[in-house]
């Protein structure tokens, strides 16, 4: 792996320094329109094309996610609409829909959830059964989605469905964007056993969607589909043990380090699963590393970003199950005590989600799937 960037790293820096410097107060803290402010300045997805971005490289990218972290402050909470959405609509929608989309997708004021699981379609998307079918200049569609994430919260939904019942699957499938306030949604959320309901089920009943918006060909959803779901692993495989959120196996070996000079009592077999957690993440995280540096010296990344989604969702799952014992009885309850394994952590709430790490964004048998089709060439999964 190479780290060392190129001159335009240096540039790149000195122009984010200089809108900081300009932007933030004098006590360092953002104003009040920051998020309005970074988006227009083009910040909040520098490797977006101008006038959306900056049309930043990766080296670029990385030393301004570097001074916005330096400074303390951050992109608006928009995951959906930044990481899957907004480049899809950047690839295939059209100038109006950059216009009318885009500007609320960045500044964070317009939040997007996704409409693509079905309780019939989830891992198999393309037998997706929800219908859109036209009725004069739009479209009507009926049909129901699950495991929705911000649907409540969202103005605007990404919505495949089926536009032609007629034609091979993955070539019936069509794109859209859903207007979450529309009559016929109804929203219901899904508790969870960690007692939040991050997801909800999404019924369509007689929705109205103008021509305007279709993404992309009628029929040519089930590309664009890739791409978005293409973003979303690799969202899903960033640093922390959930998703790219939360602690890593290196936090939990802090926590237990710091538990032991506390009194907790680690025996070898927990030093040992320690010390194999800790190797795992290492090895996870020089995948990753590996990718961003074949990223910024602007080389094909090879199979590292495939590889590392399957492997850190179990990886999660083991670190957030050795925490639980180490806490003991207190890891029965869902109030962390950081007497027992020290840290801010919420480790029970956090093995309570663990097992969504193998289903979201891909079951983990599909994610093998494709790693044995599309890196190591071996013949196709038999239907």
């Amino acid at each position: 792996m190479d780290f060392d960037l190129p001159p335009e790293a240096d540039a790149a820096r000195r122009r984010i320094r200089t809108f900081l410097a300009e932007t933030l107060g004098p006590d360092g803290k953002p104003p009040a329109d920051w998020f309005s402010r970074l988006a227009g300045s083009g910040y909040t997805a520098p490797h977006w094309p101008p006038p959306w971005g900056l049309g930043a490289s990766p080296a670029e990218q990385l030393v301004i996610d570097e001074e916005l972290d330096r400074a303390g402050v951050h992109r608006p909470e928009n995951p959906i609409g930044l990481g899957w959405a907004g480049p899809t609509l950047l690839l295939a929608g059209t100038e109006e829909q950059h216009r009318r989309f885009l500007p609320g997708l960045l500044d964070g004021s317009e939040v997007w959830c996704q409409l693509f699981s079905e309780p019939g379609a989830g891992s198999d998307l393309a037998s997706l059964s929800t219908r859109a079918v036209r009725d004069g200049e739009g479209w009507v569609v009926d049909g129901q989605k699950v495991w929705t994430s911000l649907a409540r919260q969202a103005r605007w939904g990404i919505l495949l469905a089926r536009t032609d019942p007629d034609a091979q699957r993955h070539r019936g499938i069509s794109y859209f964007v859903v207007d979450m306030r529309s009559p016929g949604i109804e929203i219901r959320p899904i508790r969870q056993m960690t007692g939040a309901a991050e997801f909800n089920e999404v019924f369509l009943d007689a929705v109205r969607l103008p021509a305007g918006n279709l993404v992309g060909e009628e029929g040519g959803g089930w590309r664009l589909a890739r791409v978005t779901l293409g973003n979303e692993r690799v969202a899903l495989s960033a640093e922390g043990a959930l998703w790219g959120q939360g602690p890593s196996a290196s936090d939990l070996v802090a926590s237990a380090r710091a538990g032991a000079t506390a009194g907790l009592r680690l025996d070898a077999l927990a030093r040992q699963r320690l010390a194999a957690l800790y190797a795992e993440g290492e090895v996870l995280r020089f995948l990753r590393l590996r990718t961003l540096s074949a990223q910024v010296h602007r080389h094909e990344p090879g199979p590292e970003a495939s590889v590392r989604k399957a492997l850190a969702d179990h990886h999660g799952q083991k670190v957030f199950r050795l925490a639980l014992e180490l806490c003991g009885a207190h890891g029965m309850l869902t109030q962390h005590n950081p007497e027992t394994l020290p840290g801010p952590f919420p480790w029970a709430a956090g093995f309570l989600f663990s097992p969504a790490l193998t289903i979201g964004g891909g079951t983990a048998e599909v994610q093998r799937n494709i790693i044995a089709e599309r890196v190591l060439g071996l013949p196709r999964d038999a239907a």
